[in-house]
């Protein structure tokens, strides 16, 4: 008896930086929310044309039956300001390891050697150690066993970490404390926001449970990898840092049960769609998770999860504009910028929205 010959794999595409780029201009990227949250303008992408729409309109281009998954992640006040000796740093918390280890993104990390202590300003009690410098400007803190008390001195001396583009040159406001925190967060750990999320509010949840629209949760803390740039001109040279991600096996049942029911899974936001492919199989099951994920999704990637994305406007050569150009493919995300940027739509964190279907490749 022979066996069948292996289908071979299609060679992934050639890509460079510049396919991801377009012009943009600064005025287009938000500097705070549409008010309420869901009256946000949606951009829904599909194989036709690209549809004006609103995020408050999201029930009406789902079905009863549709699974929408979420991030519940919550965003902790992560950037710290401190010093050591005279030389000035500042601290992004970027992922909890054990032990009271913290992997950390460092402003001015060459003046560091391990060994050396830091005084947090505002917060004379807690002392971190350098354990090691790492590459990109990573460093590996010792913050002590005593997590509650660095909890509480984040609460008290650490910010709110907004993106770079959002400008607030005094520091996060009072109104981006509550601006930048999603109505799906339950899990301390973020330092950015998953924000596709900031869109939701009470009424709109209301509306899509009556629609008959389900909502179940997984839990993907945010690093702040996700503000760094594609370095090089090839991104599958291109690295992210590692996040911390869970999905119970009861959200992996529900997600199952509504696949083989022949309900669509919606996915609220690039960060749920990264730990989803992150879990699923050829099959498009997704299975239970916990631990780290550092999972690139560029065009050539067949997506199994998830069969819509809600997601915001991304940034030009940004790797989440590669995300959506793969599950969306590129010449439709290309034509569905050009006119999102003609009809001014807002861009980024606190920008608009827009709602995807996947690109289904065929052989």
């Amino acid at each position: 008896m022979t066996q069948d010959a292996p289908v071979p794999t299609p060679p992934l595409p050639e890509l460079r930086a510049g396919d991801f780029d377009f012009d943009l201009p600064e005025a287009l990227v938000a500097q705070a929310p549409a008010r309420p949250r869901d009256s946000a303008r949606m951009l829904v992408v599909g194989a036709d044309r690209p549809v004006d729409a609103g995020v408050a309109s999201l029930p009406d281009w789902l079905r009863p039956g549709d699974l929408m998954v979420v991030n519940d992640t919550r965003v902790i006040p992560a950037r710290l300001r401190a010093r050591r000796g005279l030389a000035q740093v500042e601290i992004m918390l970027n992922r909890a390891e054990s032990g009271g280890l913290w992997h950390a993104l460092v402003r001015n990390a060459k003046k560091l050697r391990p060994g050396d202590l830091l005084d947090i300003e505002g917060a004379p009690e807690l002392r971190p150690r350098v354990v090691e410098r790492q590459e990109g400007g990573a460093v590996l803190l010792d913050f002590g066993p005593d997590q509650a008390l660095l909890a509480a001195v984040l609460e008290r001396a650490g910010e709110i970490p907004l993106p770079p583009y959002i400008a607030r040159p005094d520091g996060p406001t009072a109104q981006d404390l509550d601006d930048y925190q999603p109505i799906f967060a339950r899990q301390p750990g973020a330092v950015a926001a998953p924000t596709a999320s900031l869109h939701f509010t009470p009424a709109l949840l209301q509306a899509l449970e009556a629609r008959g629209v389900g909502q179940v949760a997984l839990t993907l803390h945010v690093g702040a990898g996700t503000f760094l740039p594609i370095r090089g001109d090839n991104p599958r040279e291109h690295k992210l840092h590692a996040e911390w991600g869970e999905i119970s096996a009861e959200a992996a049942a529900t997600i199952n049960a509504t696949r083989a029911r022949g309900g669509r899974i919606v996915a609220i936001g690039t960060t749920a769609l990264r730990l989803l492919e992150s879990s699923v199989d050829a099959q498009g099951v997704v299975h239970p998770f916990r631990g780290l994920t550092e999972i690139f999704l560029l065009p050539g990637h067949v997506f199994h999860s998830a069969d819509m994305l809600l997601t915001n406007f991304h940034l030009p050569k940004s790797s989440l504009f590669m995300l959506v150009s793969a599950f969306a493919g590129q010449a439709r995300m290309r034509d569905a910028y050009a006119h999102a940027v003609a009809q001014g739509y807002r861009f980024y964190s606190y920008g608009d929205a827009s709602l995807l279907t996947r690109e289904i490749s065929t052989p």
